[in-house]
């Protein structure tokens, strides 16, 4: 709880990301059940989070790049306007009963458009406000409210549109985003580079190829986002939760709810009791270690046919997957140049979302192929198997020192 004592600044800018992120998730639910309520498909659903993938990797590099140019604070109230004017949109669609899906699809994707340019910035902000020590529990922090928003979100928004329809959760989304600007509009000006003058960092004209040179040339940095692929790319069970509900516990759409519930639940009390986290000076070997764990976890749940065990296995894994996350972003936030934070947040915004979906994609292939236990076994084995060579062939990144960070 350091970082909310100490500055005010990071307190309000927490305070209003939580908020925002929890109107974001009861957003994200009502447009789902706006959709299926139009088509009355499954199919036209899942092309939501299609049509939101390409627009967040895209513009998460490039709104890397932007936010290494410009005042970032500017940038933040800019997208985060964006984003309110977008619910008020979502909102008077519902008003209107407009019953268009393609228009729904657009606005969706202008949402993703201000949230890949706003995330990069917001992130990069953190360690301009909180000394080098303060950033394990910034981010443990930043995992709690990313948790609490993933739970209560969609609970909320399904209860809103139950009782007032679409259009009273997508306006609580558009007021939830006040707190979000208020936090920003507070801050000091955000120009990049360390207190170097904007024009500066304006001739430079930072891009999302100098930013992915640098990232290449930097192994402790790169060697932080392999990890995370191992794990979201080797061992991602999630996409097989319908399946195994009723293949291994007999169980239906309830106990998928429960199995998608116990990694977040895991990861929330891993932010709760996360103090111990900013002690830890091995920064590297712990993201090893954390990254092993997950893959372990994975692999034992998939051994389990008890209900009980499976979900505290799913837990272990979440728990795993925040100490991982903390880690790796600290190295990122301290081990870095501030002229460089924008972009490489933008990388990690990109593998955050797009390796998880990758993992979708090997599991549910390997499943189909093989069979879930052997997709989801096999994946935790694997997750291990490289993060074992990654210690051995990134020796530098295994005795990482928190005091004298590296990229």
């Amino acid at each position: 709880m350091g970082p909310l004592r100490d500055s005010p600044d990071f307190r309000r800018l927490w305070f209003g990301n939580a908020v925002s992120y929890i109107g974001q998730q009861m957003t994200a639910m009502a447009v789902a059940l706006q959709v299926y309520a139009i088509t009355g498909s499954s199919f036209y659903v899942g092309l939501v989070g299609l049509c939101s993938l390409g627009p967040l990797i895209v513009f998460g590099l490039y709104g890397g790049a932007v936010a290494d140019a410009v005042d970032r604070r500017r940038l933040g109230l800019v997208t985060a306007s964006g984003s309110t004017l977008l619910s008020v949109a979502l909102a008077a669609t519902a008003i209107a009963h407009l019953r268009v899906v393609g228009l729904l699809y657009a606005i969706v994707a202008l949402q993703a458009v201000c949230f890949a340019m706003n995330s990069p910035a917001r992130s990069s902000m953190i360690p301009r406000l909180l000394t080098p020590e303060q950033l394990p529990a910034a981010n443990a922090l930043a995992s709690l409210s990313g948790g609490v928003g993933q739970m209560a979100g969609p609970m909320l928004g399904g209860v809103f549109v139950g009782l007032w329809g679409y259009q009273a959760a997508y306006l609580i989304d558009a007021a939830a985003f006040t707190a979000s600007l208020y936090a920003m509009w507070r801050l000091p000006a955000m120009l990049p580079g360390e207190g170097a003058p904007g024009e500066a960092a304006e001739r430079r004209r930072p891009s999302v190829v100098e930013g992915l040179r640098y990232l290449a040339a930097r192994p402790n940095l790169r060697t932080t986002f392999v990890t995370d692929l191992a794990a979201m790319v080797l061992a991602q069970p999630r996409v097989l939760f319908p399946a195994i509900a009723g293949l291994w516990y007999g169980g239906d759409t309830r106990t998928v709810g429960l199995l998608a519930a116990a990694p977040a639940v895991g990861a929330l009390l891993g932010s709760v009791f996360s103090g111990w986290l900013g002690r830890v000076r091995r920064q590297g070997f712990a993201v090893l270690l954390a990254v092993a764990s997950w893959g372990a976890a994975v692999a034992v749940f998939g051994l389990t046919r008890n209900l009980l065990l499976g979900l505290l296995f799913l837990a272990l894994a979440g728990c795993a997957d925040t100490v991982s996350m903390v880690f790796r972003n600290t190295m990122l936030q301290s081990a870095a140049p501030d002229d460089m934070r924008g972009r490489l947040q933008g990388v990690f915004l990109v593998v955050v979302v797009g390796g998880p979906r990758l993992g979708d994609f090997l599991a549910g292939s390997a499943a189909d192929l093989f069979t879930p236990t052997a997709a989801i076994v096999g994946g935790g084995l694997a997750c291990i198997a490289a993060i074992t060579c990654v210690g051995l062939f990134q020796r530098g990144f295994l005795s990482y020192d928190a005091g004298r960070p590296t990229a």
